[in-house]
């Protein structure tokens, strides 16, 4: 290397060394934990995943048909659905395309304003919400639930919505 190039890189070598030094590093009892934790949800969504796919429906379907269920006439607007279930408006497009050619569910022109779209519940949709929700519950708390005491439980919650407050200060995703 000439020497301006050759100084450019050490000088770039010593900024990233420096600025790995300022990383708080985790200590073991934080990285045991921190893995559990990536871990566990990974173990966890495959679990939930899994029962339902038994029944013919995604977890990431589910969590679509459900909201729709609580939702004012079973529809909301399709870029509201993305955030509450923390998909991009792409992937809830694709989703929404496989539960529409399963009859599950219609996209439709907004009522308030025609150029958005909502995507709305069919009798189908709410007849196979209404059957999978034992099956999604009774998955929560064969795999969950069950296992921690309830102070546990409060507590795992209690942590995920400061994660969850901090990631959406907006409250998209809801709360």
């Amino acid at each position: 290397m000439s020497g301006k190039v050759g100084m450019a890189v050490e000088q770039r070598d010593e900024q990233r060394d420096e600025q790995l030094d300022e990383v708080r590093w985790l200590d073991a009892r934080q990285q045991a934990s921190w893995r559990a934790i990536l871990r566990g949800t990974r173990l966890l969504e495959g679990a939930l995943d899994g029962a339902l796919r038994g029944n013919g429906v995604q977890l990431s379907e589910y969590e679509i048909l459900s909201m729709l269920s609580e939702a004012p006439e079973r529809r909301l607007r399709m870029s509201e659905l993305a955030a509450m279930v923390v998909q991009s408006r792409s992937r809830l497009t694709h989703t929404a395309k496989r539960l529409e050619d399963r009859g599950m569910v219609m996209r439709e022109s907004c009522l308030d304003d025609k150029r958005g779209v909502e995507l709305s519940l069919t009798p189908t949709g709410v007849e196979t919400i209404e059957r999978l929700s034992r099956v999604h519950v009774q998955s929560v708390r064969d795999h969950l639930v069950d296992l921690l005491t309830p102070a546990q439980f409060a507590a795992i919650g209690d942590a995920m919505a400061i994660v969850r407050d901090h990631l959406d200060p907006e409250g998209r995703s809801g709360r």
